[in-house]
């Protein structure tokens, strides 16, 4: 069976920050990580804690994740664009790599609801 590698970024954002956190994401941060040709397969506020948010990106393997991201992270029009809007109101960041099924990941794009398009 084939898997794929999701990507699961959670932030703990500076408190009051949550909502312009959001709106950068969702304006800026998100569609340009898709027109790079990402697969962003959810983002938006976590439930179990205040101040948390996070951001679901699914890859074909471990060299495909590094790759995009090399090149995404260290590009201008990253640094120029929505970086400064998302990282100073960041506290720490976990990111934690796991395996799925393409099924897998369909569905979390489902449950994750029209705010993730």
């Amino acid at each position: 069976m084939k898997q794929m590698l999701l990507e699961i970024r959670t932030y703990r954002l500076k408190p009051g920050t949550l909502d312009a956190f959001h709106q950068a994401m969702h304006e800026r941060a998100v569609p340009m990580l898709r027109d790079k040709g990402m697969d962003v397969v959810a983002y938006g506020r976590s439930d179990h804690e205040e101040e948390t948010y996070h951001l679901v990106r699914a890859y074909a393997d471990r060299a495909a994740l590094e790759a995009e991201q090399a090149a995404f992270y260290g590009s201008a029009e990253w640094r120029e664009g929505p970086r400064g809007a998302l990282v100073d109101r960041i506290e720490t960041y976990l990111n934690t790599l796991l395996w799925a099924s393409p099924e897998a990941v369909d569905s979390m794009r489902m449950l994750n609801g029209p705010d993730s398009r």
